[in-house]
């Protein structure tokens, strides 16, 4: 069965996946980005091109999701899927089911701090244009990516359909906040070890924790990527990577963020807020 790694773009996903790559698929925690291509990602062309080959068309997509899933599920293995779309039904076509999920680890990104990465991840011209990306109903579409595999439509909705879709009424649900990642990663581990352990044997130890901390730290994932270790980059208009590990913790909403951008996210995304404690 399947256990979901689920967020909205730019929450953290990636450096999950690096987190749980080290900790399944190495003996020494040591990572490297071959690791995370254990961790696939749903929907995918590859999952679906049995059923479709009308990969930008939410609604089609939406026939197939659970019959890929269940055609995954056959091997009648634990697999780990990346995922970016939201957890809801299209025309009555649910995005998984209890029959298919084993369980979910959504990461959360304080959503006031998500405008400098969106704008810098999806070419937004100014911090106004990123809001509007955060707050509107949308369709993503992966054709800039350059990513042909996952060249596909995933319905995205706003940052808060994609937090209350994925959490609520959701009962075998570990949620993780980016901010705790950076707070205190070691403490954030264990809760995953912990989560996973009902499910799998993990095989762990004191120097392994310590190898994965260090070599999945953000500036270890950035100076990979600065060596062209890092086959996952988005490209702008006019084909030119665009960074992917760009700020991480350095990026700070109260010295970046406008104000009136700042007061109507926290107006639209009050409840969420006050519930995940951005808000007091």
């Amino acid at each position: 069965m399947i256990i979901w790694i689920a967020s909205y773009p730019k929450s953290g996903n990636t450096w999950l996946r690096s987190i749980i790559g080290s900790l399944l698929y190495s003996n020494d925690g040591i990572f490297n980005f071959q690791l995370i291509k254990n961790i696939k990602q749903f929907p995918s062309r590859s999952t679906l091109k049995d059923f479709t080959q009308n990969f930008n068309d939410i609604n089609e997509l939406s026939k197939y999701w659970i019959l890929a899933q269940e055609k995954i599920n056959l091997a009648n293995e634990i697999k780990f899927f990346k995922t970016h779309n939201l957890n809801c039904a299209i025309n009555n076509n649910p995005f998984t089911n209890k029959l298919n999920t084993l369980g979910t680890i959504y990461v959360v990104r304080d959503p006031r701090n998500l405008i400098n990465s969106i704008s810098n991840h999806y070419n937004k011209n100014n911090d106004e244009e990123a809001k509007n990306f955060l707050i509107s109903q949308k369709i993503l579409s992966q054709q800039a990516r350059d990513l042909k595999d996952n060249d596909i439509a995933t319905l995205l909705g706003s940052w808060s359909d994609h937090y209350n879709f994925w959490t609520k009424k959701n009962s075998n649900l570990l949620l993780i906040k980016y901010e705790d990642l950076i707070l205190d990663i070691e403490k954030e581990l264990n809760r995953i070890i912990l989560y996973l352990t009902k499910f799998m044997k993990i095989n762990v130890n004191s120097e392994k924790i310590k190898n994965i901390i260090d070599s999945t730290s953000f500036y270890q994932l950035q100076k990979m990527e600065e060596k062209g270790l890092f086959d996952e980059n988005v490209y702008g208009l006019n084909k030119e990577k665009i960074k992917f590990f760009n700020k991480g913790p350095t990026n700070d909403w109260k010295k970046e963020l406008d104000k009136n951008i700042q007061t109507e996210i926290e107006k639209v995304f009050y409840k969420e807020m006050m519930e995940l404690g951005y808000l007091k």
